[in-house]
């Protein structure tokens, strides 16, 4: 793969309608323009996207072989574990954040970007490099852990001062009732949910709502991320309080974290073309299931910082950096 098809790639998806609608609400906050979705409306395509992804990746793990992905699918959610609570202690010593905006970023990035891995398996299949087909499970399978983890994280640094005055008992309760908080979330429940359905119903039962869940998904996400442009567009003059260390951490985190990815598909026995597909998901950056679940849970996290991070800075990245780096490491390990 040149230099130039690698540029067209990452031309052709930054220019897709879905970012494209990002831009434009950036744009009209700018002009001063009004383009806010009503509340009821954004409820409603926050959880059919959750509801949407977790359907898709409970097919594709119903048509998986046993055999093939247990070792994937281990050290996936394994990574899905580990990588929010990495960020969350990166963004610690990088930034200034509050706990709850640390744990809105650790659950972006311990999360997956749908769109940076359709761009990675274009890029595979354009270089003529092959990857198991069961790659799409991994996407769902680092999902729900990596949001689940950084939003105990950041319920957990909400309730600091409470721990700090609690006997030991009470603290055991409260970490308890945290957990719980965060298992029972509406966003959780519709990625778990989504998920069992898909496995439950497999292709035949997901052919019987294809027409809405698949055929209207790009659509509905097009509205989705016009809502969250407008929202960042609201929020970036709140990046200059976090500093440079934010920028930084948008860049690096995800090439180490890629590493990993990279090096736990080569450990699981993936093929080149694999450990690469899942190293991209591992460095990417949720800009879809992770703003709904954190617009959800954490209400109080600041959108200017996950957004611009996840998807101002890492995605782009990725597409034009990130996607053919994590191949080529996975090629030299082979």
């Amino acid at each position: 793969m040149d230099l130039t098809s690698t540029l067209g790639l990452a031309l052709e998806n930054l220019t897709s309608p879905p970012v494209l609608a990002f831009a434009i609400g950036i744009i009209a906050v700018l002009l001063k323009a009004d383009l806010r979705l009503p509340d009821a409306a954004y409820q409603a395509i926050s959880m059919y996207l959750l509801l949407a992804i977790g359907l898709k990746g409970g097919v594709a793990l119903r048509e998986s072989s046993p055999a093939d992905i247990v070792a994937p699918a281990l050290i996936a959610v394994l990574l899905g574990v580990l990588i929010p609570i990495a960020a969350f202690g990166l963004l610690r010593l990088l930034t200034r954040l509050s706990a709850v905006d640390r744990g809105a970023l650790a659950a972006h990035y311990g999360s997956t970007s749908l769109v940076t891995f359709t761009a990675a398996l274009v890029f595979l299949e354009a270089a003529g490099i092959a990857f198991e087909g069961y790659v799409a499970t991994l996407l769902t399978l680092l999902e729900i852990p990596g949001i689940i983890v950084g939003l105990l994280l950041a319920r957990r640094g909400q309730q600091v001062r409470a721990r700090s005055s609690q006997s030991p008992a009470s603290q055991r309760r409260i970490d308890w009732e945290s957990l719980r908080e965060v298992l029972t979330a509406k966003s959780v429940l519709l990625l778990v949910g989504g998920l069992l359905i898909g496995v439950i119903t497999g292709p035949a039962g997901y052919a019987r709502t294809e027409p809405f869940f698949g055929a209207l998904f790009t659509g509905v996400l097009t509205l989705f991320l016009l809502e969250m442009g407008a929202l960042a567009g609201r929020r970036l003059p709140d990046v200059r309080t976090a500093g440079p260390g934010l920028l930084a951490f948008a860049v690096v985190f995800p090439v180490i974290a890629g590493c990993a990815g990279v090096l736990g598909g080569a450990l699981g026995g993936m093929s080149p073309g694999g450990a690469a597909v899942l190293g991209v998901l591992c460095a990417s950056a949720s800009y879809i299931a992770a703003p709904a679940a954190v617009r959800l849970a954490l209400p109080d996290a600041n959108p200017g910082y996950y957004l611009t991070a996840s998807l101002g800075i890492t995605f782009p990245f990725n597409l034009i950096i990130g996607i053919p780096l994590y191949v080529a490491i996975a090629q030299a390990i082979a």
